[in-house]
């Protein structure tokens, strides 16, 4: 049973969203962080993470329809790094930013007072879990819009050909003052071999801009570089 203050705080969630569940548990179990559950030993509380692998298919699904009905003379290629770009780790937690998701996230004291409920990887997990969540309710037909309604700036990005290589974007910024300097570092590595995460920091003349985490050292750079140009004002947040 869910306690009557959690149930209230998650309708508040839904109003923000425009969306009416009747199953709160399952919302809940999607905003909740594993180490929340790490902390509150011998209980039966579940934490968010089948729901993640659930609604990171249905973000790819949502965004990939709507690409292919959008741009019918794209590419396979073309449509693959637009997607890429739409449902990378820094998206996503721009979308779960915009509705304050780190509000209703559950999260262990330890992980909190670090910062993880801004973390951009606790809120794009959080967010895909939640997206689960609605699907399994409401279907894809009502998630669909929710999906896109939250990323609209990104989409906008995409329309103008704004996507897939931030580094790139980064680097001819910085590029345009010769003295200027950029450098990425893999700063993290967590998670066992088969689950790794990584966190990226990009630095400008030495000075840390932002960090990014990423399932490879990659995406982790790629999420730091879109990160900084979004700082920078180069890209709409």
């Amino acid at each position: 049973m869910i306690p009557e203050k959690r149930k209230n705080h998650l309708q508040q969630l839904l109003q923000r969203l425009h969306i009416d569940l009747t199953n709160l548990e399952q919302l809940s179990i999607a905003l909740t962080h594993p180490s929340f559950i790490l902390e509150k030993t011998g209980s039966e509380l579940i934490n968010n993470q089948r729901l993640e692998f659930l609604g990171d298919a249905v973000v790819d699904l949502g965004v990939g329809h709507y690409l292919y009905e959008e741009f019918p003379h794209k590419p396979e290629g073309e449509l693959t790094k637009m997607r890429a770009a739409l449902v990378c780790e820094s998206s996503l937690a721009n979308a779960a930013r915009r509705v304050s998701l780190g509000e209703y996230l559950l999260i262990g004291k330890g992980e909190r007072g670090c910062g993880g409920a801004n973390r951009s990887s606790n809120l794009a997990d959080a967010w895909e879990a939640m997206v689960g969540a609605i699907y399994l309710e409401l279907g894809v037909d009502a998630v669909r819009p929710l999906i896109l309604r939250h990323i609209q700036p990104e989409l906008e990005q995409v329309r103008k050909g704004h996507y897939g290589d931030y580094k790139t974007q980064l680097q001819e910024l910085v590029q345009r003052h010769k003295e200027d300097s950029i450098s990425y570092d893999i700063i993290r590595e967590e998670g066992p071999d088969h689950a790794k995460s990584f966190t990226a920091c990009v630095r400008i003349n030495g000075v840390v801009r932002a960090e990014g985490t990423g399932k490879t050292k990659k995406e982790a750079e790629q999420n730091a570089a879109c990160l900084t140009l979004i700082e920078m004002g180069a890209i709409e947040q």
